[in-house]
């Protein structure tokens, strides 16, 4: 699938890009072992969320979109220095990151804390999507450690693909203090096709019950079974 992103003339060499996010795996994932001793077990080791092929590939999937600049964060004050040059046919901010009203949340669950308080990241980049295709943009996924938490959102981006796409998001640690860099990841694109949804829902005929007790049978049998046999594409 062909994804065009596209930045203001001359901005290029002042903005990080987005990435695809199997480019960017964090560190903490890179040195996370594969096994662990469990005390619950008497220290027998487990198998640890790296040896499961769904977390780590939604955390591969999609496009990574960057903080524009560095963000610093003091006494509950957001600043940044950064010489993004004004641009003569510009309309958006040139500011990495704005804020919301919080009367535009009331009644929204996100804010529980004191403290907590809701930014708008602002997107440098359009996006372009062949027909009938849409982007779900959300947090950046399992990036727990993140201060924030990025508001899932759903864009027609093959209508919209000359419009702005910013990310709001909650800034859920507010003991947060230091600096976020310019190119840590604050939302993730999934590109999904449009279309009616339909549901089948009923129980299990006897040939699939059969399939399914067997699958259950080799996933404690076979370390590894989903990824060796079935990721990629479903198998009947």
């Amino acid at each position: 699938m062909r994804i065009a992103l596209r930045c203001l003339p001359g901005y290029s060499d002042h903005l990080p890009q987005p990435v695809l996010a199997r480019t960017s795996l964090p560190d903490w994932l890179r040195a996370m072992p594969a096994e662990a001793a469990a005390p619950l077990l008497a220290d027998a080791p487990v198998r640890t969320v790296k040896q499961c092929p769904p977390f780590v590939d939604a955390m591969q999937g999609g496009i990574l979109f960057p903080l524009a600049a560095d963000l610093t964060m003091t006494d509950g004050a957001l600043s940044w220095d950064w010489d993004l040059p004004p641009h003569a046919q510009a309309r958006p901010s040139r500011a990495p990151v704005g804020v919301h009203l919080p009367e535009q949340a009331t009644g929204f669950p996100g804010l529980t804390h004191p403290g907590q308080f809701i930014v708008k990241f602002t997107n440098f980049w359009t996006v372009e999507l062949p027909e009938g295709w849409s982007m779900l943009f959300l947090h950046p996924v399992n990036r727990l450690e993140l201060p924030f938490r990025t508001i899932t959102g759903l864009v027609d981006c093959d209508a919209w693909r000359d419009g702005a796409v910013h990310f709001p998001a909650v800034w859920s640690d507010p003991g947060f203090a230091g600096r976020l860099p310019a190119g840590t990841p604050v939302a993730q694109g999934f590109p999904v096709p449009r279309g009616a949804l339909e549901l089948e829902i009923g129980e299990m005929s006897g040939d699939r019950l059969s399939s399914h007790l067997e699958v259950q049978d080799a996933l404690q049998a076979e370390p590894g079974l989903y990824r060796k046999r079935y990721r990629g594409g479903a198998k009947s």
